[in-house]
């Protein structure tokens, strides 16, 4: 059972974009953007991400680990956290508007 002390398993997530050697995930916590993963499948087999957290969202940095297990656990079954062939840098940031570029008809 989740609680308010456990974030990580009330966060929902959303494949943002997927290419053949590279996904975007975004996780949402209690209707809020919170986490935003890049991960970069490279030639080796091992894998390389950017995690950023969003300042306020609910995950807060003492909740950084156990976030990039469930990443690993989750995302990543090829590769384990805690055997090697995954590295994550981990950012803070403030929230921000997204921006698309519009399209010409």
């Amino acid at each position: 059972m989740s609680t308010a002390a456990d974030p990580i398993s009330r966060i929902r997530w959303k494949r943002t974009l997927r290419t053949p050697s590279s996904e975007r995930l975004l996780g949402t916590l209690d209707g809020r953007d919170a986490v935003a993963v890049d991960l970069h499948f490279l030639a080796d087999g091992s894998v390389a991400g950017t995690v950023t957290v969003v300042d306020g969202a609910g995950v807060g940095a003492e909740a950084v680990p156990a976030l990039l297990t469930a990443i690993d656990d989750d995302f990543l079954p090829g590769v384990d956290l805690d055997e090697g062939g995954v590295s994550f840098t981990v950012v803070a940031a403030r929230a921000a508007e997204s921006y698309e570029s519009a399209r010409e008809a």
